[in-house]
């Protein structure tokens, strides 16, 4: 039987499965997140506003398999926009099928269009499974990442 493999933009009635989805993505970050950062979440994704989070499902035979956030944004070294690929997930039951290569791809294809120059993201050093592909597709560079939290928490 041929695999039916789509991508397509998040909307409404994806709620269920992209909470799935997002849960699956946290849990293997080892994080949890709190319901309301849930519904602002999936509200941004949803927004008609060009500066605002953009959300893809990929779909394996009709069912929800994958998800990809991503953000045009302007860049002080360029003329035009970049894109953040800010979280990508592939059910790991559908891993190998070739989704997380074509969320990427789709992510490129529509920045592009927008007029953004690059596409970048992050992920940890232990991610091995993501970082293959990684490797495939785009150039690891040397940067290293610093986090201050701001919060009073």
């Amino acid at each position: 039987m041929t695999k039916l493999l789509t991508i397509r933009v998040i909307e409404q009635s994806d709620r269920v499965s992209w909470d799935r989805l997002w849960s699956g993505y946290l849990t293997f970050y080892k994080a949890t997140l709190p319901a309301a950062i849930y519904d602002s979440s999936f509200a941004r994704l949803l927004s008609a506003d060009a500066r605002e989070y953009r959300g893809l499902i990929a779909e394996l035979n009709g069912e929800a398999v994958g998800l990809a956030h991503y953000l045009l944004h302007r860049d002080m070294w360029s003329v035009e926009d970049t894109c953040y690929l800010q979280d990508l997930f592939v059910d790991p039951q559908a891993r190998g099928a070739g989704a997380g290569r074509a969320l990427i791809d789709e992510v490129a294809r529509r920045a592009k269009a927008e007029g953004a120059s690059d596409l970048y993201w992050h992920t940890q050093e232990f991610n091995h499974t993501a970082r293959r592909l990684y490797d495939q597709v785009a150039t690891l560079t040397p940067f290293v990442k610093y986090d201050k939290p701001l919060s009073r928490n």
